[in-house]
């Protein structure tokens, strides 16, 4: 008996109490058989979220959608004392004949085994970079520069709190240490042959229009990003950082760059909390998943060189 019907009748003068009782019971079956299927449908979904939460927390132990844990914060790298000089040069003869060249200078220290850096500028312990380098399978010069970014930093701004495996993850990222695409970092730290980046014409890639006319990057129409660590014309030019200290600054350079590179990242404010880490990082690159990245390769540098 549809709705229609049961009303008609009643306006026909049937049973009105008894047809009233019936169509009660009805609403009442009815109300009772949507609210269970309200009921269970709200389950459902409740079971849902607290499911995905505990997938989330147990691949993240931050929460379900909270940031990964933050970059490392691993102490400073050793440094070796530079030899001084303790006498006076060595005044030639005057029977000398002013054509002849003095010997070469034997007593001079072998430094094969740390980076060959400006007199100034301090010297990475052999001994640690190579340990470093063995366990983190980084290139010994790539992380004697971001050590040396590391001490350089934590001395002109100990407030920021960047450390090499942060700049070193960045590198990891960016070019691979210096090594994409057969590349090769000298003994001067210079990546050969230079690292030049795709036009950055908007075609899948951010649209960033000449700024240096070509000068770092060959391209007179477009932007391209620069060096190991992937650096814009435009960037580079407000940020450019001497870390051999030769007096140029150069971005194929794999010191002036990770000098560059921490600069950049303390720029944004302190490192030392996670969320001031992650906001470092993510100025570097606005992607938060390339944030969750960098901490976690430098995570991973970190806990093998520990």
């Amino acid at each position: 008996m549809s709705w229609d019907d049961d009303f008609d009748a009643d306006e026909r003068g049937g049973p009105r109490a008894a047809r009233e009782r019936a169509t009660g019971w009805q609403v009442v079956r009815r109300v009772a058989a949507y609210a269970g299927v309200v009921v269970g449908v709200v389950a459902l979904v409740v079971g849902a979220v607290v499911a995905v939460n505990l997938v989330g927390t147990a691949t993240n132990p931050g929460g379900f959608a909270a940031p990964s844990a933050d970059g490392p914060h691993v102490a400073m790298p050793p440094t070796i004392v530079q030899p001084e000089q303790t006498s006076e040069p060595e005044v030639l003869d005057q029977e000398t004949p002013a054509e002849e060249e003095p010997a070469a200078d034997e007593e001079s220290t072998d430094l094969s085994g740390a980076v060959p850096l400006a007199a100034a500028l301090p010297l990475i312990d052999a001994e640690w970079a190579g340990q470093v380098a063995a366990a983190t399978d980084i290139p010994e010069r790539a992380l004697a520069a971001y050590a040396l970014a590391h001490i350089v930093v934590a001395s002109e701004d100990p407030e920021c709190g960047v450390d090499w495996a942060t700049v070193a993850a960045i590198g990891s990222i960016e070019s691979g240490h210096g090594s994409h695409d057969g590349r090769t970092i000298d003994e001067a730290g210079n990546v050969q042959p230079a690292i030049i980046g795709r036009a950055l014409d908007g075609n899948g890639v951010a649209r960033i229009a000449d700024t240096d006319g070509g000068a770092l990057d060959g391209d007179a129409t477009w932007d391209r990003a620069v060096g190991p660590m992937q650096f814009i014309p435009s960037t580079w030019a407000k940020w450019a950082s001497d870390g051999d200290g030769d007096g140029v600054a150069d971005p194929n350079q794999i010191d002036d760059a990770a000098l560059t590179t921490a600069n950049y990242l303390c720029a944004s404010g302190s490192m030392t909390t996670p969320e001031g880490w992650r906001a470092a990082v993510y100025s570097y690159n606005h992607d938060n998943d390339y944030v969750d990245k960098v901490a976690k390769v430098a995570q991973r540098y970190a806990e093998a060189a520990a």
